[in-house]
């Protein structure tokens, strides 16, 4: 049986609060990337998608001078990716700051 000093840490305790802590930060920096915005232009910045770390396009802007009738295929294709550029960023902000937030403790099914 092991002794037990009062007012001493637990071990249970301790790990319980860093683990509160540690869902705490993840909660708080996933609702900070969430609200970011992430941009992306190409093209030679003919084509710049804005999107939220929700992956909500917020803004589409398109020079004119890219503008084709003729070629409408290429318009697409630069805002296709334009977006998935800007959607990666937001997932590598995302990912990096779960990393940051679990502290390098590694638990088994957590992001």
């Amino acid at each position: 049986m092991k002794a037990r000093i009062p007012g001493a840490p637990q071990g249970g305790n301790n790990m319980m609060k860093k683990i509160q802590e540690m869902q705490e930060n993840m909660e708080r920096i996933q609702k900070e990337v969430e609200a970011t915005e992430f941009s992306s232009s190409v093209g030679g910045g003919t084509v710049e998608v804005v999107v939220t770390g929700a992956h909500e396009v917020t803004a589409i802007r398109i020079n004119p001078e890219v503008v084709d009738p003729e070629d409408v295929e290429m318009l697409e294709d630069l805002i296709i990716s334009a977006t998935n550029e800007s959607i990666r960023k937001a997932n590598e902000a995302m990912e990096k700051g779960m990393e940051q937030a679990k502290g390098g403790l590694s638990i088994p099914g957590l992001l």
